[in-house]
C-alpha cells in the first residue's frame, strides 16, 4: 500500500468522525445547549479531510504512487466526503435557518445518478465512455462546498439563500453539460456537429 493510498484511507476513516461530530452538535442545539466546540471538531475534521485530499494527489504524483486502487478509492471517498457534508448540512441543527434546503441535496442526488446511469448506459451502448470532465463539474463541487461552509461556519453577513443559489446554478449548468457530452457519444449523434 502507497503512502497516497494510506492517506485516502485515513480521509475515508474522517468522513464518519465528522458526522458524529455533526450529528452530535445538532443534537445540542436540539437541547438548546449548543455546544460550539462539537460545531468547530465537525469543521475542523471536514477541513482535515479536504486538505489531506489535496497531501495524497500531490504525495502520488511527486513520488510516482499512482495505483489503482488509488485511482478508484480517491474520487469515491471526494464524493463520500462531499455528500456525507451536504446531508449534515440539510438535515442536521446547525441552529435556526442554518441549514440547506432539502430540494437542493435531490437537485445534488439527481445531478449525481443522471452521471452515473448516463456512464452506465453509454458503456452499454459503446463498450466504452470517455470521461472528459467539464469546468462546471469543478465550480460546481466548489460552490457547493461553499454553500456548506456557509452553513457550518454561520457566515451572516450574506443570507444562505445567496450561495445556495449560485450552488444551484453550477449544479443545473454542470448536469446539462455532462448531458450534452453523454449525448453526443450516442452512436447516432457521433460525427454531426455539436
Amino acid at each position: 500500500m502507497t503512502l497516497a493510498t494510506l492517506i485516502t484511507l485515513i480521509r475515508l476513516l474522517l468522513i464518519p468522525v465528522f458526522a458524529w461530530f455533526a450529528i452530535r452538535y445538532g443534537r445540542s442545539v436540539d437541547a438548546g445547549t449548543a455546544e460550539e466546540s462539537l460545531r468547530w471538531l465537525a469543521v475542523g475534521t471536514y477541513t482535515l479531510a479536504a486538505v489531506l485530499d489535496g497531501v495524497d494527489g500531490w504525495i502520488a504524483r511527486r513520488f510516482d504512487q499512482k495505483s489503482l486502487a488509488g485511482a478508484i478509492m480517491d474520487p469515491l471517498v471526494d464524493k463520500a466526503l462531499l455528500m456525507t457534508g451536504l446531508l449534515t448540512a440539510t438535515f442536521v441543527n446547525w441552529g435556526i435557518d442554518w441549514h440547506l434546503p432539502v430540494w437542493f441535496i435531490l437537485l445534488v442526488i439527481a445531478r449525481d445518478l443522471e452521471i452515473i446511469v448516463g456512464i452506465w448506459i453509454l458503456y452499454f451502448i459503446n463498450r466504452k465512455v470517455p470521461i472528459i470532465p467539464h469546468w462546471t463539474g469543478k465550480v460546481c463541487t466548489v460552490t457547493q462546498m461553499i454553500a456548506m461552509g456557509w452553513i457550518m461556519l454561520k457566515i451572516t453577513p450574506i443570507d444562505l439563500i445567496w450561495p445556495t443559489l449560485l450552488a444551484t446554478i453550477f449544479t443545473l449548468w454542470s448536469a446539462y453539460a455532462y448531458y450534452m457530452q453523454g449525448y453526443w457519444q450516442l452512436p447516432r449523434n457521433q460525427g454531426k456537429a455539436a
